[in-house]
């Protein structure tokens, strides 16, 4: 494996400069932001190996950047930074798809063992058998986040993969969409319902190869995934 690449979110510039060189002179590649608001353009841009993001930060925080690298990246390990760990924050981060949390301050050799920890429990993953369900006429891989319709493979973000597995984990019975809310955002806010139904339409998209599959509406309730 060549050298690590490392995207560092810190707003303490002082602090991210004592970290981005700490970690270069120990052979790490390091891509530094300070704003919360640019973090997700970037992470797109640089491709990192690994995600170090802390909490609290100016315009947009780690865990809103965490839950859109998610969307995009279900595998690439995250580690959060901060320098309060309330059980709260604790839930919230990992229900967020977050591997570690570090508590501030923390000195380099903590970083390091941290980072190569969850890079060593991701490069077991694919040891795993690959977890594949049949939907209707389409192969889903759970696991890899891939749905097939035989002739192409379409590689889902984080949050699509989580609501066919919670659709197809419960097909044909009714889901309360609030429960559905609760279990991929953690609560049902406005927003975020608003979201679940740009996944739903997503999905029903991805979906329609197979005419036999229907995510139906149950009308001030939820959803019933049929397979015909």
């Amino acid at each position: 494996m060549g050298a690590i690449k490392v995207f560092y979110v810190e707003d303490e510039l002082f602090l991210g400069k004592i970290v981005k060189e700490s970690l270069e002179t120990r052979g790490f590649i390091v891509t530094m932001e300070s704003d919360g608001a640019k973090a997700v353009d970037v992470y797109k841009k640089c491709e990192p190996d690994v995600c170090v993001l802390d909490v609290m930060l100016p315009n947009k925080d780690g865990f809103a950047i965490a839950d859109e690298i998610r969307q995009l990246n279900g595998d690439v390990p995250i580690i959060f930074l901060t320098a309060k760990v309330q059980t709260e924050d604790v839930v919230k981060g990992f229900s967020l798809g977050g591997n570690d949390y570090i508590r501030k301050p923390f000195s380099m050799e903590e970083l390091i063992v941290r980072i190569q920890n969850v890079l060593r429990s991701k490069n077991e993953t694919p040891l795993k058998p690959v977890d594949t369900v049949s939907i209707g006429k389409l192969q889903f891989q759970k696991n890899r986040q891939i749905l097939t319709n035989g002739w192409e493979d379409r590689k889902l973000s984080f949050r699509e993969s989580e609501l066919l597995k919670i659709l197809y984990d419960n097909r044909d019975k009714v889901i309360d969409r609030k429960d559905i809310l609760n279990l991929l955002w953690g609560n049902d806010s406005f927003f975020n319902s608003r979201n679940l139904d740009v996944y739903i339409t997503k999905l029903r998209g991805y979906l329609k190869d197979d005419p036999s599959l229907e995510i139906i509406t149950i009308k001030g309730i939820g959803y019933r995934f049929v397979i015909s």
